[in-house]
């Protein structure tokens, strides 16, 4: 397994693996027809402009072929006013290749992103139906507040939580 710096030509493939985890991630979560009408064109078209996006980072994860098989992105989102502070954006796997330590390995790069920009907290938001909940609790996250959303017409509980100590976190890879 090999963690990289997302490239623009990587773009279709973190499209794919994002449409398709989102499919099964959120299967009986998101309603069916939202997760339907996901379109790979329009993540690809999204994930152009986040890789290309000044102050965002985005990892992949590729399998022993090369393939693109898991990605995450971090950086610090608009909305955040907390000074140096990060924003975990997304992890996603494709579903045969989770649970088999990809994902603990991309949240390490992403940590060790936020080091390096000399980030001392890092947020994450997750709706509570999300199993991935529970990795990024395992991983000492706390659970700073919860807010009502509502995607595709079905009201969700969207959690937020926080990491107040990097080190603690680097210190369990």
């Amino acid at each position: 397994m090999v963690i990289r710096r997302a490239t623009l030509a990587d773009a279709i493939d973190i499209a794919k693996v994002h449409v398709d985890s989102w499919r099964s991630t959120y299967k009986n979560i998101i309603p069916d027809e939202f997760l339907k009408k996901l379109s790979y064109d329009q993540r690809t078209d999204l994930w152009i402009r986040n890789i290309s996006k000044e102050g965002n980072y985005v990892f992949v994860a590729e399998n022993n072929e090369g393939e693109i098989v898991g990605f995450a992105d971090c950086g610090k989102k608009e909305k955040n006013t907390v000074t140096e502070s990060g924003d975990l954006t997304s992890i996603y796997l494709l579903e045969e290749y989770q649970g088999k330590g990809i994902g603990k390995q991309l949240l390490k790069q992403l940590f060790l992103q936020f080091q390096a920009l000399g980030f001392n907290r890092v947020f994450v938001e997750v709706l509570e139906d999300n199993n991935t909940r529970y990795f990024y609790e395992y991983y000492d996250a706390s659970l700073l507040k919860s807010e009502k959303i509502t995607i595709a017409g079905a009201e969700m509980n969207l959690l937020i939580y926080e990491w107040n100590n990097l080190n603690q976190v680097l210190s369990k890879f």
